[in-house]
């Protein structure tokens, strides 16, 4: 425990350092954090005996990410995903040994890391940069405080197993522990930033925050069940207790999906 609390904190320190500096700095971190994600999803598919394609998801971030960051177009993004898939299905289909799963293997980096990934920096591009750090801030903030309530909670009451075939130590108790925590966070950080500038209305955050700690709490399952399918607890051990960075997003990435959605209600898009 002591190991995963340094290491929280050490990533901790890393994402306040990301958001007080932002612009290039924190878009240029959080591009090195996708690609180690992608690398070490195909990593773990790839030791689990399946054969996915790389080069077409490899491409399409390499050449999407720069455009969606300087000209904020996400229909050539959607575009260059959509190609990638393409590829994708057309190198699978003409090998000697065609699978399916080795096909839909290939697309889910690309749609459970990239696209929220662009959701994500999307947030960089608010005119003013308070509400640019308040949006990526409860983007992280909302499932990672649930995942800490969850842990100490699900420790300490925990009873009821909330999905044993795909994570037998998650508990229901831990669960709702995990959404109070979620709240707690988007409502306390939306006070906060009241004394500032004028974030969204509390209602709204109120009600976001529990379904972004609802969806943080899907994704910390989808990473399970991949886990389990790759037979591994953790996807890489760059983090001391906390495993990889992939670990650490899942999540994360689920949760930005709904702020982001969100966030062009929220600016009128």
């Amino acid at each position: 425990m002591t190991k995963r609390i340094v290491t929280g904190v050490g990533l901790l320190a890393l994402l306040v350092f990301a958001l007080i500096m932002g612009g290039w700095v924190f878009n240029a971190l959080f591009m090195g954090a996708l690609c180690m994600c992608v690398f070490e999803f195909f990593r773990a598919l790839k030791n689990a005996g399946n054969r996915p394609v790389e080069w077409p998801v490899w491409t399409c971030m390499a050449v999407s990410i720069p455009i969606y960051v300087l000209s904020d177009r996400m229909y050539i993004t959607m575009l260059l995903i959509g190609a990638a898939c393409m590829l994708t299905c057309a190198n699978v289909i003409f090998r000697k040994v065609p699978r399916l799963s080795d096909l839909l293997f290939s697309c889910l980096p690309l749609f459970s890391v990239l696209v929220p990934g662009l959701c994500m920096l999307t947030f960089q591009q608010h005119p003013e940069p308070l509400m640019r750090v308040y949006f990526i801030l409860i983007s992280f903030g909302i499932p990672l405080m649930g995942d800490t309530l969850a842990l100490f909670g699900g420790r300490r009451f925990g009873k009821r197993a909330l999905c044993p075939e795909v994570s037998p130590k998650k508990t229901v108790e831990g669960a709702l522990f995990g959404l109070l925590g979620s709240v707690l966070f988007g409502v306390i950080t939306t006070l906060v930033f009241s004394i500032f500038t004028v974030p969204p209305i509390f209602w709204h955050i109120a009600i976001l925050s529990l379904i972004a700690g609802l969806a943080g709490q899907v994704g910390d399952l989808f990473a399970s069940l991949v886990k389990r399918h790759c037979e591994i607890k953790d996807f890489s051990n760059v983090f001391p207790g906390h495993g990889g960075m992939m670990d650490r997003l899942d999540s994360v990435f689920f949760s930005t999906v709904v702020v982001y959605v969100y966030y062009i209600f929220y600016i009128g898009v």
